[in-house]
């Protein structure tokens, strides 16, 4: 199948890129084919975020969304920065990026739902339950377009299954999200990160709540920073009251982390015992449970954004704002001004000659989204001196240089590279799950809708079978076991003598944590058949 575009993901950076283009082609009087693919099984079904929306981006690409029923129903009202301890709390001044006047709470998997169908009446093809597997070429090394995967193969690729679609297109824009799997090969294959610094990411996990009628207060917004982690660790988390009594409630733990015996998801778990936070759900009602790695670098990670037959836009760039911790406008704005660039490449294309939409890049330079990323790119790296230092030089940077400090913080290391062995660090006694407030890994991946046919090859592949037991297991104690938060790796027959990895494949909820995390880098991931993981509702 032919187009003049064919974008991967159906978040909000590729559906604004879809929307833009048929917008401008309305503009011109000409026409554009662009298709979107999206590995869930609907539009939303794998988008997870807070999330609170700034709807500057909305209304530069949708200027009429309230009329069009867009649903930003819980317009923001009220802000709190609590720093914790283990058993009180105190309240800081909001910092100014934290300041939501005029944002909205939303369900980011609804908002995209509704960006789907606003696209679709611009007459972009959308196909959910397609998963692109891989990147295709011409002969000149351009990227021709993208293949989805076999369907039906079997376990062992023992079986025939139905080959996958060949999608070719003069532009191919890869907007898979933070960690992309076909984007990974692009950074090797075209060295997009040369000269870019480590990409660093943190995990966010989230649950959705209905809670007592008394205990909600639609547009309350709450951030906290400390007590579950320690000095050392980057992490914090967010509840938003949204409409209809409910509540979300996420924490997001960087990366970085050096403890091979913390695990984000108990974490987590425990956080909500805390005395500030617990009473919220007293009498409450778990709806919902997900989670999703985020792109945490900022302006010094974003590699080089163009390359023949196509661009990178969104989280798969690395887009987000951490202190504001939004990155949906900075996401859909990324895509806006691709869609620009990549419209004028094809306009004045050269019969025979691969595309680069090189202005792209110019284009983000020149545009308040570069502004924006700009003047918080030292916050994020700061926190590597540890909570208190970064929280005093990030209101010296915010307050006294405004975000125009002289210099650049760098990141200097990749995530995996940051666990110390076993040897070196406590073991972390977390308390049981209680099934009320608190709950065990296999019961929230229930709640999740996640669902793979387990007739289908593994999408977590090992390139070295013999690694999580010889070097894993002896070094770092299996980290993978605590650091997925969907209880996908299991080291079994260890009171037998015999320890062996097992991966639980079907619970995968697509964090990608895995891939990011492995200290050895010995596991990949790689999209499933199409429509499988999890089905995010209200997410």
């Amino acid at each position: 199948m032919e187009y003049d575009v064919v974008i991967v993901g159906g978040g909000p950076s590729g559906l604004s890129t879809a929307i833009r283009l048929k917008q401008l082609a309305a503009e011109k009087g000409q026409e554009i084919s662009v298709c979107l693919l999206e590995k869930g099984s609907e539009i939303g079904a794998h988008i997870l975020s807070g999330a609170v929306l700034e709807p500057r981006t909305l209304n530069e690409l949708i200027p009429d969304w309230k009329e069009k029923g867009a649903p930003l129903n819980t317009p923001a009202k009220k802000d709190r920065f609590l720093l914790l301890t283990e058993t009180e709390s105190i309240q800081l001044p909001t910092p100014p990026q934290m300041h939501n006047e005029g944002n909205y709470i939303i369900s980011l998997g609804n908002f995209c739902r509704w960006l789907g169908q606003q696209a679709e009446e611009y007459g972009v093809e959308i196909y959910p339950g397609f998963a692109a597997a891989e990147v295709l070429y011409h002969a000149d090394g351009s990227v021709k377009g993208v293949a989805t995967g076999n369907v039906g193969t079997g376990k062992d690729g023992d079986e025939q299954g139905e080959p996958g679609i060949e999608l070719w297109a003069k532009q191919t824009i890869f907007a898979e999200g933070c960690r992309g799997s076909l984007t990974k090969t692009l950074f090797e294959r075209f060295k997009l990160r040369d000269g870019a610094d480590p990409q660093t990411y943190g995990i966010g996990i989230k649950e959705l709540w209905e809670v007592k009628p008394e205990l909600h207060e639609a547009g309350k917004i709450t951030h906290t920073a400390g007590w579950p982690m320690d000095q050392k660790t980057y992490g914090g988390s967010f509840l938003y009251h949204l409409e209809n009594n409910q509540v979300v409630v996420g924490f997001v733990v960087g990366l970085d982390y050096e403890n091979p015996y913390l695990s984000p998801y108990e974490e987590f778990q425990r956080f909500k015992t805390h005395p500030a936070i617990k009473g919220v759900f007293e009498g409450g009602r778990r709806l919902s449970y997900g989670a999703r790695a985020i792109s945490e670098g900022g302006l010094q990670s974003i590699p080089k954004l163009t390359f023949p037959g196509g661009v990178l836009v969104g989280d798969t760039a690395g887009f987000l704002n951490v202190p504001k911790i939004k990155g949906t406008h900075t996401a859909m704005k990324s895509g806006m001004l691709a869609a620009e660039a990549v419209f004028d490449a094809l306009a004045n294309a050269i019969e025979g000659q691969a595309i680069e939409a090189v202005a792209y890049t110019d284009k983000f330079k020149q545009s308040w989204l570069h502004d924006e990323l700009h003047s918080v790119r030292n916050i994020r790296p700061a926190f590597r001196w540890g909570l208190w230092p970064a929280m005093i030089y990030s209101a010296i940077d915010t307050y006294l240089f405004r975000g125009k400090a002289p210099w650049t913080l760098r990141h200097k290391h990749h995530d995996h590279e940051c666990l110390k062995p076993k040897d070196e660090c406590a073991p972390i006694n977390y308390p049981k799950p209680d099934g009320v407030l608190t709950f065990d890994r296999l019961s929230s991946v229930f709640i999740s809708n996640t669902n793979h046919s387990e007739d289908q090859p593994p999408h977590l592949k090992l390139k070295d079978a013999s690694v999580p037991i010889r070097i894993n297991l002896e070094k770092y104690d299996a980290p993978e076991q605590r650091y997925c938060p969907a209880g996908v790796y299991e080291i079994v027959g260890r009171e037998e003598g015999a320890p062996r990895l097992q991966i639980n494949a079907q619970n995968c909820v697509h964090c990608k944590t895995c891939d990011i995390k492995d200290p050895t880098q010995n596991i990949n991931w790689v999209t499933p058949e199409g429509g499988g993981g999890p089905n995010y509702p209200n997410m």
